[in-house]
């Protein structure tokens, strides 16, 4: 049984046609991948300026399709951030490579671009960088170091969907995205992700890899018209989406951008009532232009682990995220990461956590959080 008074520092927002939809998908007798992910691919296209859209089962789903798209090969060098979700990391793992880290810069938290060219040697074939908390990573320097090197860049855009860099929204324009819709995110599907690509070669290979390998979709194949015979022509996965999940975005992403006003205005709230805590760290404005999605509002505090506790004590949910990915046993003992390889990250790992921040958050919620935290801190 849960905890009523329980406030989570997540909570997905879902209108009620969100509710009367996913009935009408049940009611249907079509539940997994039909009609609404091919209208939800369309009315994501749309959002992204018109670029092609591909639904999968997840953001890690996508990234290990999308790295596994541009033909990485065994030993293949993709360079990422320590600062992560560790699935940027398993990911590159699965499809073959080898994680190279760049340590980040401690004001932003995103990968710092300006340490990226010392990365790049040649093995490398990709850079995978994430927008942390929903801040765009400098798009101008990462791009135009890629090109010089003739590198992949596949965007981890899992905190970053309705961001936007320099007046154009991340996802409509550079190589490859991939967004989530986890529940936590800033519109959900209750799972789910989506690749977002104009490499058509890619779009095909993330077809046939999304679904066993085969060669035709299978609504299509299920169909009046369709066809029961099909090819195999790679060892391909089960990332498919359902319509059950489909129909949930489709109600959610004409809300994304409200989403997103609403989660920016407790962001100035929160500015306003903590920024005088000495022992308290809010992220800095970076110098170049952004909208920021602020999927996630880090701060960093001293004693994270008891700060957590504590807030937890008061029935307040606060996040960690997240600990540098490097110092997990598997990537120290696999590819010899070590404490102090990457001291940004490992300081800011210790000490961040992620306040309460969603769109239906309410006022007596926020100042439960804030004078909790004066109680603490």
């Amino acid at each position: 049984m849960t905890d009523a008074s329980f406030l989570p520092f997540a909570r997905p927002c879902l209108n009620e046609e969100s509710y009367r939809d996913v009935e009408a998908v049940l009611r249907s007798g079509w539940l997994t991948t039909g009609p609404r992910v091919a209208q939800f691919e369309k009315d994501l296209s749309a959002y992204f300026g018109g670029r092609s859209v591909r639904c999968v089962a997840s953001a890690t789903a996508g990234l290990q399709l999308a790295l596994m798209a541009i033909g990485l090969k065994p030993g293949d060098e993709v360079i990422t951030t320590p600062l992560t979700f560790v699935a940027t990391l398993n990911t590159i793992v699965q499809a073959g490579g080898r994680p190279v880290l760049v340590d980040i810069d401690p004001d932003t938290r995103n990968m710092d671009v300006k340490l990226l060219k010392k990365a790049v040697t040649k093995k490398t074939r990709a850079i995978v960088p994430v927008h942390f908390a929903g801040l765009p990573v400098d798009m101008d320097e990462l791009y135009a170091i890629a090109k010089e090197h003739n590198l992949r860049i596949i965007e981890d855009c899992a905190h970053a969907i309705g961001a936007a860099y320099k007046g154009r929204k991340i996802g409509a324009f550079g190589d490859i995205q991939v967004m989530s819709f986890h529940p936590n995110k800033n519109m959900t599907t209750g799972e789910g992700g989506a690749v977002v690509t104009d490499d058509k070669e890619v779009l095909q290979r993330i077809e046939q890899l999304r679904f066993h390998g085969i060669d035709r979709e299978a609504f299509n194949r299920f169909s009046k018209t369709g066809s029961q015979h099909y090819d195999v022509v790679v060892p391909g996965f089960k990332y498919n989406m359902m319509d059950i999940q489909a129909a949930i975005g489709l109600q959610q992403l004409p809300m994304l951008d409200g989403f997103i006003e609403k989660r920016k205005a407790w962001v100035e709230q929160y500015y306003k009532q903590l920024g005088n805590l000495k022992n308290l760290s809010l992220p800095s404005d970076p110098a170049y232009d952004h909208c920021h999605a602020w999927h996630l509002l880090t701060v960093l505090v001293d004693e994270r682990d008891a700060f957590i506790d504590k807030m937890k004590e008061k029935s307040i949910g606060i996040g960690m995220h997240y600990v540098s990915a490097h110092l997990f046993t598997y990537y120290r003992e696999t590819f010899g990461f070590k404490k102090g390889d990457f001291p940004h990250a490992e300081k800011v790992g210790a000490q961040i956590c992620s306040l309460p921040l969603f769109p239906s958050m309410i006022e007596v919620e926020f100042e439960r959080v804030v004078a909790a935290i004066r109680d603490i801190l």
